[in-house]
């Protein structure tokens, strides 16, 4: 059978959920199509540590340590030639906690380098990711210059808000996910429907406890937590946090303005966790339904669908991080089978895209916009 791969190329590639889920993808027809690490590149050491050590452990030298400001893309060239390319900008300027200054802060700017990519490399089709706050950071601007970028670069663009815990992921985890496929291409992806993931049973106890982790897993240790935290963690229920729980008020938080829900937050053991994310500290390590603990970076990796020999590089603290800031890679997985199944000419399962970019005339300019169903 002919096969046919996809050389995937990697910006702010992370720990390795999006590299993870793409080498487990496939789709077949009359050929054999999937996806394969060309290069990555993260500006964190121990990310790219991680990296190389689970996607690439045969060849190290593909992850470039770098900061992409200062990057020279033409020694990714020389790494290897790209089919696909991965980029999961950062967030922080486009999160629903924070100034949200989207493509004006920091790292909003930071797309623009996946657009710069894109545009040297013209690869086959491209995976961006983002968190949900995108859509409306600076009143919805932002997300509108980055879908115009994408478009101008030479694509047909597929955004979409996954919501994971509807694709069997055992987190409520809200994801911007932009499929491009290039504009000289005659295929067209379509948004993988919810449905056979219906049933699924994805709350945390079982992602947790089914199986037991097993004695001796890698990045496992337990957190020592304070007699002070203890002692709160007993009077929240399971699904409650610091704010909404009947607390004694010397054990209460002394917090003045927004009170965020995740505070010193336990799971509901019958539900998808919440969302994991990569802070720590002031009560946000995610906390167990029953044991006044917040979870080990194991649990939190198995909610976040990572295996168990998936190992994490790095202090305790940097895990964390890692960790809350990748993507699932069951459903990044999810997303790489529907867009080689796009390729093959292999009817799948679809749903209705919920956010539509349309061309409108203002000014005698066009411009993309974003028009949520």
């Amino acid at each position: 059978m002919k096969k046919i791969n996809f050389k995937l190329g990697e910006l702010f590639c992370g720990p390795g959920g999006i590299g993870l889920g793409a080498s487990l993808a496939q789709a077949q027809n009359r050929a054999a199509y999937s996806i394969s690490h060309a290069w990555a590149t993260d500006y964190d050491y121990d990310t790219c540590e991680t990296f190389r050590k689970n996607i690439s452990p045969n060849k190290p030298e593909t992850v470039l340590c770098a900061d992409i400001r200062e990057l020279d893309f033409e020694v990714l060239a020389e790494i290897s030639e790209i089919d696909a390319l991965a980029f999961g900008f950062p967030c922080n300027d486009f999160s629903m906690v924070g100034e949200r200054k989207g493509v004006n802060g920091k790292y909003g700017p930071l797309y623009t380098y996946g657009v710069k990519a894109l545009k040297l490399f013209k690869p086959k089709w491209f995976f961006a990711e983002n968190v949900s706050g995108i859509r409306s950071a600076n009143d919805g601007k932002s997300f509108n210059v980055i879908l115009e970028a994408l478009v101008n670069a030479g694509y047909k663009i597929y955004p979409h808000l996954y919501k994971f815990e509807n694709y069997g992921i055992p987190q409520a985890r809200h994801r911007v996910v932009i499929i491009g496929i290039r504009d000289d291409i005659e295929v067209n992806f379509q948004i993988p429907s919810v449905q056979p993931y219906k049933g699924f049973d994805i709350s945390a106890k079982n992602a947790i406890e089914n199986p037991p982790i097993p004695s001796g897993a890698s990045n496992n240790e337990f957190t020592k937590q304070s007699t002070l935290v203890i002692e709160r963690l007993k009077h929240i229920k399971p699904g409650e946090n610091a704010f909404n729980a009947k607390i004694p008020e010397k054990l209460q938080l002394n917090v003045k303005g927004a009170k965020i829900s995740q505070i010193y937050k336990r799971l509901d053991p019958n539900k998808p966790a919440y969302t994991v994310t990569g802070s720590g500290g002031g009560g946000t390590h995610v906390y167990h339904w029953k044991e006044n603990r917040a979870l080990t970076n194991r649990e939190r990796a198995r909610l976040q669908t990572f295996p168990d020999d998936f190992i994490f590089c790095g202090s305790k603290e940097s895990v964390r991080k890692q960790i809350g800031m990748a993507v699932p890679p069951k459903g990044a997985k999810i997303i790489f089978d529907a867009v080689l199944s796009s390729f093959a000419k292999i009817q799948y399962p679809v749903t209705e895209q919920n956010i539509v970019p349309t061309l409108s005339l203002f000014e005698g300019k066009s411009q993309y916009i974003a028009k949520e169903k």
